[in-house]
């Protein structure tokens, strides 16, 4: 007898909490009912006579579905309607609903951002390695550089004024570094560079005396129109008759170029005996005209001339 009452009392306790929630479905049906015949509630619900005619109403859609619903849970519709309950009411706008709607959109935003996302990390990515770091390092190297390169014209240099440039040169450089000039003390570094590949140089000087090329121009100068500048065009010879290409400064331009002929000025009796040397046989017999041995940077000539050169002609 125990035993069944206390099955009995189980299965009581099983089946209240789904009641409820079954009346609790039930009466949201109601007040859903209720608000699709908005017009029947504004006119039922002003007097109890019409409270009870709503009741009678609603009685009448649920026998029509074949639902037996009791009258307790229509009130309870009814009174659930009055107190807006189970209505739903939009959040009010903020940021926290602005982030919750762009969190359930994720789907459609979310690869289109990580798509651009990941190309502006490879782009970033790309820059620092090619151009950014590779700066950073050189930036890093400059004063080991200075010292390494100065060191080296030390070494080569033949002639003390050289070095004694040199050294006004490095020092320029680590002045620049130290009020936050880098690109002055680069500059500075390709300057101290540059003298150290002259001085390794060693060729000679030979007048260009081929088919189809001249070997010399005159010039009437801006500042004159009554005078002319001569000129003998050569080039640097290296080992093995190789041409080389030397960085020349004009001395019309003010510009360096590197080029592999250049024209050096010359007087007027160099010019004309160049000259007669060529027409006698159509080739130049004297023509090695200078020679820069390693260690220096000017070449020691054979001929007169004032050392300035021009790259156009």
């Amino acid at each position: 007898m125990d035993s069944i009452n206390a099955a009995s009392t189980s299965a009581d306790q099983v089946e209240v909490p789904r009641a409820k929630l079954e009346d609790i479905m039930v009466a949201m049906d109601v007040v859903d009912t209720l608000r699709h015949r908005q017009g029947m509630v504004e006119r039922e619900l002003d007097t109890n006579a019409r409270r009870e005619q709503l009741l009678e109403r609603l009685r009448e859609i649920y026998a029509e579905q074949g639902m037996d619903v009791p009258d307790h849970i229509l009130e309870e519709g009814i009174r659930a309607l009055d107190e807006d309950r189970f209505k739903y009411y939009p959040a009010k706008k903020s940021f926290s609903t602005k982030l919750a709607h762009l969190y359930v959109s994720r789907k459609t935003w979310g690869k289109p951002l990580a798509a651009l996302l990941l190309v502006g990390v490879v782009l970033y990515g790309g820059n620092y390695f090619i151009n950014e770091r590779p700066q950073q390092l050189a930036l890093q190297a400059l004063p080991s550089d200075l010292k390494q390169t100065y060191s080296e014209i030390q070494t080569v240099a033949k002639n003390p004024s050289v070095v004694v440039q040199a050294e006004e040169l490095k020092g320029s450089a680590i002045a620049a570094l130290n009020n936050n000039k880098p690109k002055v003390a680069e500059s500075l570094l390709r300057d101290m560079e540059n003298i150290l590949i002259q001085l390794r140089a060693s060729y000679k000087i030979r007048i260009v005396s081929r088919a189809g090329e001249q070997s010399g121009v005159w010039r009437i100068p801006d500042v004159n129109s009554n005078a002319r500048n001569y000129y003998l065009i050569v080039e640097a010879i290296g080992r093995a008759d190789t041409v080389l290409t030397l960085p020349v400064v004009s001395e019309e331009s003010g510009k360096r170029n590197d080029v592999d002929k250049w024209g050096i000025r010359v007087d007027y009796r160099t010019f004309n005996s160049v000259a007669a040397d060529k027409r006698d046989d159509g080739i130049i017999q004297l023509n090695i005209v200078g020679e820069k041995p390693a260690g220096y940077l000017k070449p020691k000539y054979k001929i007169a001339t004032s050392g300035a050169t021009i790259t156009q002609w």
